[in-house]
């Protein structure tokens, strides 16, 4: 079972932030764009941007510019260690897509390292090759978790250990208005409640596959280096109960480029019946998401318009066959299965967002041919597919909003 421990955090010095840390936190390094990442490098040069996705000032310093950094905003009493160790809630108060306020609360802490396929730790999705270098080359070079991942525990009860007491050491406002807030937990009895709780059931990892995949090789490496056991052999995690009203959880739809004949592209949805729901415009984004729920179906946006993708439910048994029970209705695992190898065998490209007007927008620009709208994945899936030790197919949910980083970082040295 998972062994989660409280850690000695480093956050930003309050005496010289205060506790609004607006200004120097940064989204997931994997989330930002290029024309963010620009803004974040010039709004402040101690944004924790300067840490996450360090800059070269010649080529290939740039790991240890963060490391430099890093140890320059120790030396200076920009960042300050915790006296003791602790576990660190984290709430996040947002309006969901569909306009809803709704919060997440969490307890950010130190997981051990195992591999990720046993009773401890479960994978959530199948991943897509990525270059773990980079990662691996930062946490080599500073020593440090600088953003947790996200895991979701399988433990009833883990909500109500979170629920926040006293004021909050280190808040922030991101850019869609998500209020991120961060408590100290270090009360005796109540880090050895939530503790126990998260090693009571299986952790799945919701975001941060290939960081988790990063420390494990790290932990390697240092091992093979005759280094016994130590703080690399855990990792920062933010652990969420997997419960209905903690998670938020929007699909990932379907960019397709390659094909500019629409004619071919539908072509390729031979198995599927297409009903126009109406032009490329707002409102019928949001009509046909609607109806997208109500039928059980994806929608296709193209330069048609919006149309509504759907079949007769054991029309496309066979070529789900090898999708594990569990996944079979799953959005993701019908378009992997039943549309995916069509576009691939018309030259077609497909990438990966998850904003449905984004994505519309996207279309209507010509910046892609088409998109495929997908549907999210209910929390009772997302745990009957954990529960049976299955993997969904790649990029199938986006868990939102995502923490913060810099509210408290992990050293491997403190």
């Amino acid at each position: 079972m998972p062994d989660f421990q409280p850690f000695r955090g480093v956050r930003y010095d309050a005496g010289r932030f205060g506790t609004d840390l607006s200004a120097v936190v940064a989204p997931p390094y994997d989330v930002i764009d290029e024309d963010r990442l620009a803004a974040l490098r010039a709004s402040h040069p101690l944004n924790a941007v300067h840490l996450t996705l360090p800059e070269d000032s010649a080529p290939g310093d740039r790991y240890e510019r963060a490391a430099q950094a890093w140890r320059d905003w120790l030396e200076q009493g920009v960042l300050r260690a915790d006296d003791a160790a602790a576990f660190y809630l984290y709430r996040v108060d947002f309006t969901n897509e569909d306009g809803q306020q709704r919060q997440t609360t969490g307890v950010i802490g130190a997981l051990t390292l195992v591999p990720p396929d046993g009773d401890g730790v479960l994978p959530h999705e199948r991943t897509m090759p990525k270059p773990k270098g980079d990662r691996l080359d930062l946490l080599r070079a500073t020593r440090v978790n600088l953003e947790p991942i996200w895991g979701l525990s399988l433990a009833g009860g883990l909500s109500e250990l979170c629920e926040a007491r006293g004021a909050p050491v280190a808040t922030a406002v991101d850019t869609r208005g998500a209020i991120h807030q961060l408590f100290t937990l270090d009360a005796p009895g109540r880090t050895e409640a939530v503790a126990a709780a998260v090693a009571s059931a299986p952790v799945v990892i919701a975001d941060g596959h290939h960081r988790y995949e990063t420390s494990l090789h790290y932990r390697q490496q240092v091992r093979s280096e005759n280094a016994g056991s130590g703080p690399h052999d855990a990792i920062m995690m933010l652990v969420v109960e997997l419960a209905d009203d903690q998670l938020a959880v929007q699909p990932i739809h379907r960019l397709i480029s390659g094909v500019s004949d629409p004619a071919t592209l539908r072509a390729t949805l031979a198995d599927f019946d297409l009903r126009r729901i109406g032009p490329n415009e707002p409102d019928v984004i949001d009509e046909v998401a609607a109806v997208m729920a109500a039928e059980g179906a994806m929608a296709l946006v193209d330069d048609e318009g919006v149309a509504l993708i759907s079949h007769a439910p054991d029309s496309l048994a066979d070529a789900l066959a090898s999708e594990p029970e569990a996944v079979r209705g799953v959005d993701s695992a019908l378009f992997e299965s039943a549309i995916a190898p069509a576009l691939a065998a018309a030259g077609a490209d497909v990438r990966y967002r998850h904003d449905r007007h984004a994505v519309a927008d996207l279309v209507a620009k010509g910046e892609v041919d088409a998109a495929v709208l997908l549907r999210p994945v209910d929390i009772a899936t997302i745990r009957a597919v954990a529960q049976q030790r299955e993997r969904m197919p790649q990029k199938t949910t986006f868990f939102h909003p995502k923490p913060s980083t810099g509210l408290v970082f992990r050293s491997l040295d403190v």
